[in-house]
């Protein structure tokens, strides 16, 4: 909840040029992040079916954020958001799919909707863990550049090159191995 508390203000930071605040609060997001992992692989009595499906949505929420004012910054090309967003959008429509197929009948809204009550789990391929790593270093290295400027660097366009690159792959892998990470948890009837 605080990570998608955060986004639009770390998007207004951003747009605002307020790169140093922007980068702190950035490394917090993401020592927040780890925390949070930490404590549910480690107590299971932490572990939530909300927990775990707010998760990858305050992902998701963040990376989008953060990619949009950057690019509104020119501190990231538009073609790559673009690339970034339109990945996301058709996992989340799959996402969206897979959980109307698994929802038993009758489908209302609060059961479909209701994050509590889970019917199927994504399990990310390895590139697309390896592409939500190096999507984040970017959104790091972008934060910094204005900051230690280096803004115009071949380290950062060699990034762009890199994470359009795993962006790709990831997306290829969903549609290559889409079913292998679907596990249904609860048949429909």
């Amino acid at each position: 909840v605080a990570r998608i508390s955060l986004s639009p203000y770390l998007g207004y930071l951003i747009v605002h040029e307020k790169f140093n605040l922007a980068l702190g609060l950035f490394a917090l997001a993401g020592v927040t992040d780890l925390l949070d992992g930490f404590i549910a692989r480690n107590w299971a009595n932490q572990k939530s079916a909300l927990g775990s499906a707010l998760d990858p949505l305050a992902d998701k929420i963040l990376i989008s954020f953060l990619y949009i004012s950057l690019t509104c910054a020119d501190l990231i090309p538009g073609p790559l958001t673009a690339m970034i967003l339109f990945r996301d959008a058709v996992l989340i429509a799959a996402v969206f799919y897979v959980r109307y197929q698994t929802v038993p009948p009758p489908r209302t809204l609060s059961k479909y909707f209701n994050p509590c009550y889970a019917t199927a789990q994504l399990k990310p391929t390895f590139i697309s863990k390896v592409n939500t790593a190096v999507q984040l270093v970017l959104v790091a290295a972008s934060l910094a550049a204005p900051v230690f400027h280096y803004v115009d660097s071949a380290f950062l366009q060699t990034l762009w090159y890199i994470t359009g690159l795993t962006t790709a792959a990831s997306a290829y892998s969903y549609y290559l191995y889409g079913r292998n990470t679907v596990q249904v948890l609860k048949r429909g009837k």
